[in-house]
């Protein structure tokens, strides 16, 4: 078991987890398994099964809360157990911080099976073309999504060439950024042709939902660290195909009640995944998570309170936040509370009505329409140096359904922008997208500034050097070139 997390994903090495044991779906086969459409939807099974695996592997865990708490939106307990939740808040993560794992996990297994899958497809010989397209459409999708994220969080990142495990692989090297860029655009691009306009399943992506993804990287690659500015070009554009052709994704805002949207099923849901609604699928970061030990929560997570209080008032402010508490019978508001801090709302959203449960068969909402608008909206005002007419009503959608009054006319380019960065930070509040931005804008340490005295300290200065996390440290035992 010592070779495992990166290169000896390769074989499915947290398969010795009771959950993993008893479903075999994220194994790999080898090429011989791939000779049929079957094999090949196996295998792509097994490609989004490893996202969904809470505490061990992918997005239905508080990891990817845990990891974002540097942005201003979140913190956590100054005490209890929550030291590797701190380690994030406080920009002094270690190697062995736990809750790195399953995002660094999940998503080389994902890119292990994906890699099978668009390396041998070329050997089915039954079925339709089509259909094999978008099996590889879709694993080309999630690879990119992976390895996305990976080089977001940790920056030098290993491509994974091959889904055949060899002593090699032990000793790979980092990528750099650029190069990972590189290849999640490439995949995009066939995903973009292959992957056809309605989704097979809801879990599943569209063309739309590639084309959104695509968006939002090359918004991502204007900034830190490639600063690659024509993009913003190129996302404006791509985020405009979308917006265009809505109808023909069925996407749209969701106008039914803003804490409707975190329960899904809505036409806002651009990627989303769904869990199987057993208990080893289940989503860990609704409930107990977000809740304070007044009612028998865990206080993992909650919103800093510089933030709350500068966040607009109106009625997505009140679905978003939890601001009152029912003790022994007593409501007490949230200064009570033994945080002294208000929480999220929005993730306490249960199907049965009942925020106190520790785990929920709720969904992880990955990309939402109203990003889509809110990337259009900045990356055209950056790249034209004007925002046009379409910029603004893209944001003002957002604002109007948030129940505020629509962004003042003839802003600059950079003020009309910079509001839509803050726009995004209310919108996305708590949803782990907060992080990128301030990462991609090199404003992390500006928004760490004069932090209110109730909420954790960065134990010192914030530089570039901590926008990126240490590789987990079994992967760095095992490979010295990691």
């Amino acid at each position: 078991m010592k070779k495992i997390f990166l290169a000896a994903t390769l074989l499915f090495a947290a398969g010795c987890s009771k959950e993993l044991t008893e479903s075999p779906r994220g194994l790999v086969g080898g090429a011989e398994a791939l000779s049929s459409q079957a094999g090949l939807e196996s295998a792509l099974t097994g490609a989004y099964g490893s996202l969904m695996v809470p505490w061990t592997s992918g997005f239905t865990s508080v990891s990817q809360i845990a990891m974002t708490m540097g942005a201003d939106d979140l913190t956590t307990h100054p005490g209890s157990n929550k030291e590797e939740f701190r380690e994030f808040d406080r920009f002094n993560v270690t190697s062995l911080n736990g809750r790195m794992t399953p995002i660094w996990l999940g998503c080389y297994k994902t890119i292990q099976s994906t890699t099978n899958i668009i390396n041998n497809y070329t050997r089915v010989t039954d079925g339709t073309v089509a259909k094999t397209q978008t099996i590889v459409g879709e694993a080309s999708f999630l690879r990119a999504l992976c390895y996305y994220w990976l080089t977001r969080f940790w920056g030098e990142v290993p491509i994974i060439p091959t889904e055949i495990y060899s002593p090699e692989l032990l000793t790979i090297k980092k990528s750099k950024p650029a190069d990972v860029y590189k290849l999640i655009e490439e995949d995009l691009a066939r995903a973009e042709q292959w992957v056809p306009n309605d989704k097979r399943d809801p879990g599943r992506p569209n063309k739309g939902s590639v084309k959104a993804l695509l968006a939002d990287v090359y918004l991502t690659e204007a900034g830190w660290p490639l600063k690659d500015q024509s993009k913003y070009a190129l996302a404006a554009a791509k985020a405009k195909e979308v917006i265009d052709n809505k109808a023909t994704y069925g996407f749209d805002l969701h106008q039914g009640g803003f804490l409707k949207i975190f329960a899904g099923g809505t036409k806002e849901d651009v990627f989303t995944l769904f869990t199987r609604g057993q208990w080893s699928t289940y989503n860990s970061f609704y409930g107990l998570s977000t809740m304070p030990e007044n009612e028998g929560g865990w206080s993992d997570f909650f919103p800093e309170l510089k933030f709350f209080n500068n966040f607009p008032a109106g009625k997505r402010k009140d679905d978003t936040f939890s601001t009152e508490f029912v003790v022994n019978g007593t409501t007490i508001p949230w200064q009570q509370t033994t945080t002294k801090h208000p929480y999220y709302k929005k993730f306490t959203i249960q199907q049965a009505g009942d925020k106190a449960v520790y785990m929920s068969n709720n969904p992880v909402i990955m990309i939402r329409y109203a990003h889509v608008l809110l990337i259009y909206a900045e990356a055209q005002a950056r790249s034209a140096g004007t925002p046009n007419s379409e910029a603004y009503a893209a944001i003002n959608a957002v604002r109007d359904r948030a129940g505020l009054a629509p962004l003042a006319a003839n802003l600059s380019g950079a003020d009309f922008a910079a509001a839509v960065v803050n726009e995004r930070a209310w919108e996305f509040a708590g949803e782990w997208s907060r992080w990128f931005d301030l990462v991609r804008l090199d404003q992390v340490a500006a928004a760490n500034a004069g932090k209110d005295p109730g909420d954790l300290q960065p134990a010192g200065a914030i530089t570039q050097a901590n926008y990126w996390l240490p590789i987990p440290g079994v992967d760095a035992l095992v490979n010295p070139n990691l």
